[in-house]
């Protein structure tokens, strides 16, 4: 009876050692746990603010792309203008110049007439002077004949 109360006894020595330690590996299991949700709860935290970050980042970016988009259709619509005040310009231009072209022509026209005018006046004036004297020398002749025909009736009243 003493050998099997002392059997007895070992027995629950050693039970109690392993009971004691099972209750030290039950109290560092639940310590790791409450580690583990303490980390966990941590880790869902910085994960909710990370997500939080991304949608803010992705409606300003959403912001952002609008706000582009809409100066991208301003700049269209600006790059039509100016290119519509580009053609008006080139066909401004063209017209400016087809109109110094036909001024240059006009010009030159111009130029022209008046070098015949010259001439003209320039002959006209030669002509006038050999009419005068023409007519002068007509006007001495003239005179001429009257003198003869005076002196011809002088004589003819003489004889």
């Amino acid at each position: 009876l003493k050998e099997e109360n002392a059997l007895l006894r070992s027995k629950i020595n050693k039970l109690q050692i392993l009971s004691e330690t099972q209750a030290d590996k039950m109290r560092k299991l639940e310590k790791k746990l409450e580690e583990n949700k303490i980390k966990e709860e941590k880790e869902a935290q910085d994960l909710e603010a990370m997500v939080q970050h991304v949608e803010q980042n992705l409606q300003l970016m959403t912001k952002r792309a609008a706000k582009a988009e809409n100066s991208a259709a301003k700049l269209r619509q600006e790059n039509a203008q100016l290119q519509a005040e580009l053609r008006n310009s080139r066909l401004e231009k063209e017209a400016l110049q087809a109109g110094q072209a036909g001024l240059a022509v006009a010009k030159q026209n111009a130029e022209v007439a008046l070098q015949h005018l010259l001439q003209v006046t320039t002959s006209s004036r030669a002509s006038i002077r050999q009419l005068l004297s023409g007519a002068e020398s007509l006007q001495l002749v003239a005179d001429l004949l009257k003198s003869i025909d005076r002196i011809t009736e002088v004589a003819d009243d003489g004889q």
